[in-house]
């Protein structure tokens, strides 16, 4: 008899329980819309003010249909591509424009030529914006993000591919670097989508995000990785997402500046690493702002490409 009643008694809970379940899942309250499981970024994206060091200071409005990469010359001539490119000198006024109609991805000049990275291959124009060279492509599968120029080396960036390419500057491969390589420590590139930047340090070694890991790398002229941070965290101090920055540019002190996409902000942070300041914080962009290119220029001044409102905004020191 006890034993009836206690299996009658597990019975009737386990009905209490499949009701409470049923009325969770199918009679919410209509006045209840949120889902207490869902990720906030609101109090992510809130900066205190207190972390903004900067101010806008110009604004540049290209003209363009779209807006991709920014890079600037020696003598603070500013560059930005995007369907075609477009020259302000350091004045900010326009100049000139050239490569009408190409859609131009990234863009780095060097020797008085223009390197354009169009899709999975690179073409070279002279300071007048006349067709010199191109180069061929790897393979179908390049999607070129980012070039950066030494003195003997040009350095190529393919998300497509997952790899850094080095070229010399005849346009000969030389040497992939960054692939996965475990007995020197190399972990290999994560790009989950395509933003993967690189640029020259002061001492001429290449520094290269991996974006999925959340990490800088640096490398030497023979391919060897010489040395990496990582900050991965949700707060300001580090990077959070499936794979940021998305963008990197250096300062004069060796600092990085750094864009990200998810929370759009830019920041900088030390040349070790640590977390300085904010430079423009989300309500500075449109959300779902991706694509923040960065360029800065002899006075340090910090120009943010923002392709949602196709404009470049330019930052300095309060």
């Amino acid at each position: 008899m006890k034993q009836k009643i206690i299996i009658w008694a597990s019975v009737v809970l386990l009905l209490v329980v499949v009701a409470f379940m049923v009325m969770d899942f199918f009679f919410q309250p209509k006045s209840s819309n949120e889902n207490p499981y869902e990720y906030k970024l609101d109090k992510l994206k809130y900066i205190d003010t207190s972390l903004i060091k900067y101010k806008p200071f110009a604004t540049i409005t290209p003209d363009l249909k779209q807006i991709h990469a920014i890079c600037i010359d020696k003598n603070d001539d500013v560059y930005i591509a995007g369907d075609g490119v477009k020259i302000f000198d350091s004045d900010l006024k326009s100049v000139s424009n050239f490569a009408d109609g190409k859609e131009v991805r990234c863009i780095a000049i060097a020797d008085g030529n223009i390197y354009l990275g169009i899709q999975d291959h690179i073409e070279i124009f002279d300071a007048k914006g006349k067709s010199v060279t191109s180069w061929k492509a790897v393979n179908e599968k390049s999607v070129l993000t980012s070039i950066a120029i030494s003195d003997k080396f040009v350095y190529v960036a393919d998300a497509g591919n997952r790899i850094v390419y080095q070229y010399n500057k005849l346009g000969e491969l030389v040497k992939e670097i960054g692939k996965k390589n475990a007995e020197n420590g190399i972990q290999g590139f994560v790009i989950p989508s395509p933003y993967f930047d690189l640029l020259i340090g002061r001492e001429g070694e290449l520094w290269v995000v991996n974006p999925g890991r959340h990490q800088f790398e640096s490398y030497n002229e023979n391919g060897d990785q010489i040395s990496s941070w990582a900050k991965t965290s949700m707060s300001i101090e580090g990077f959070s997402g499936c794979c940021n920055p998305s963008n990197i540019a250096m300062l004069s002190d060796g600092s990085f500046v750094t864009s990200e996409k998810g929370i759009e902000r830019v920041k900088i942070h030390h040349p070790w690493g640590e977390f300085n300041c904010v430079v423009a914080s989300p309500e500075n962009f449109v959300e779902g702002t991706q694509g923040i290119d960065l360029a800065v220029d002899s006075k340090d001044r910090i120009y943010v490409l923002d392709p949602e409102k196709k404009e470049i905004n330019i930052y300095t020191k309060k």
